[in-house]
């Protein structure tokens, strides 16, 4: 062909060659693709196996990140400039914060206390007023109070406006009790309120004496109760022996009472008196220390004057006998002291 023959001799000059054309090539065979292996690694396998357990979950998001921020602090806090600046710091905002106006404590009221009670109560306060209400521990205070023995309770708390308000309970005098350490008075529990350098500062009250007497100041009160009739005559309780009681009335006479069941035997005396008149006679001693059984010791008078209903020879002050002559002469010595009387 004339077209694809560019050599060709019969053609002129001005002929143009044909293009040349390549063959396309054969394209190569590609690669199969590799797969990928969904299963673990044997490393990640075992770290997942690891954060299942509890204890490495919060080792991981608690105790390291913990770990790391103790470790910076104590880093930062060993400088001692540091740590003195944060404690200025720090003391600086709780002083400004605790004596606010708002937490202030200006003055003090007292309710129920008397003028000693209450000097004793504000002489307490850890510091003086105005202070802040941080600065005073009303547990501790209330504590200090209750030690005062005139108070038996005592309410404190802080009211709006800086008031410490005390409402105090005293304890009621209800007993004096001479001791040989001197005379104080009791309450109805036989706590001690105060102490008194004399009987006639407090005559309204009734007196116990003896040891222990403290004690068992209730079951006095009780047999002072009880002693409703012959009242007026009574001088006072004396314990004995610390375990028994002795009523003591005016004109000597004492009435012993037993250990146990002193109310009833008491009971028991003053009914006999309503009946008899027992007491209005010449008897000093009435024991009933025994049981079921009254034992009365007559006076140096009704001794005397069944003596010489007997012709017996009388008795002298000190009880032993003595001789007629004496006693007559006694006798009217003492007559003639009441008519001279």
């Amino acid at each position: 062909m004339q077209g694809l023959n560019s050599f060709s001799g019969n053609q002129d000059g001005a002929g143009r060659p044909a293009p040349v054309r390549h063959a396309p090539s054969r394209p190569l065979p590609s690669k199969p693709a590799v797969r990928k292996d969904p299963a673990p690694s044997r490393l990640a396998y075992r770290l997942n196996r690891m954060m299942l357990r509890p204890l490495i979950r919060r080792l991981v998001r608690i105790g390291i990140p913990a770990f790391l921020a103790m470790m910076v602090a104590g880093i930062w806090l060993s400088d001692e400039t540091r740590r003195a600046n944060l404690q200025g710091g720090i003391d600086g905002l709780i002083d400004r914060i605790q004596h606010r106006d708002a937490f202030m404590v200006h003055r003090m009221e007292i309710e129920g206390a008397s003028a000693v009670v209450e000097g004793g109560l504000r002489a307490m306060l850890p510091v003086p007023l105005p202070a802040s209400s941080f600065d005073i521990d009303l547990e501790k205070l209330r504590e200090r109070v209750l030690k005062l023995d005139a108070v038996e309770a005592v309410d404190l708390r802080i009211k709006p406006g800086g008031v410490l308000s005390a409402v105090v309970t005293e304890r009621v005098p209800a007993v004096l009790w001479r001791h040989p350490r001197g005379i104080e008075l009791l309450d109805k529990t036989g706590h001690r309120v105060a102490s008194v350098t004399e009987r006639d500062v407090r005559g309204d009250l009734p007196l116990i004496a003896g040891e222990g007497a403290d004690k068992a100041a209730p079951e006095a009160l009780a047999l002072i109760d009880a002693a409703g009739p012959i009242l007026p005559r009574l001088r006072g309780l004396e314990r004995i022996g610390e375990r028994r009681w002795d009523l003591v009335l005016d004109r000597g006479q004492r009435i012993k009472l037993p250990e146990d069941g002193a109310l009833r035997a008491l009971e028991g005396v003053i009914a006999s008196n309503q009946a008899q008149g027992m007491l209005d006679r010449d008897i000093t001693v009435i024991d009933l220390r025994e049981d079921g059984r009254a034992t009365a010791r007559l006076g140096l008078e009704a001794q005397n004057g069944i003596r010489r209903a007997r012709g017996e020879p009388e008795l002298g002050v000190d009880g032993k006998p003595v001789a007629p002559a004496t006693a007559s002469g006694s006798a009217s010595k003492t007559k003639n002291t009441k008519k001279s009387g």
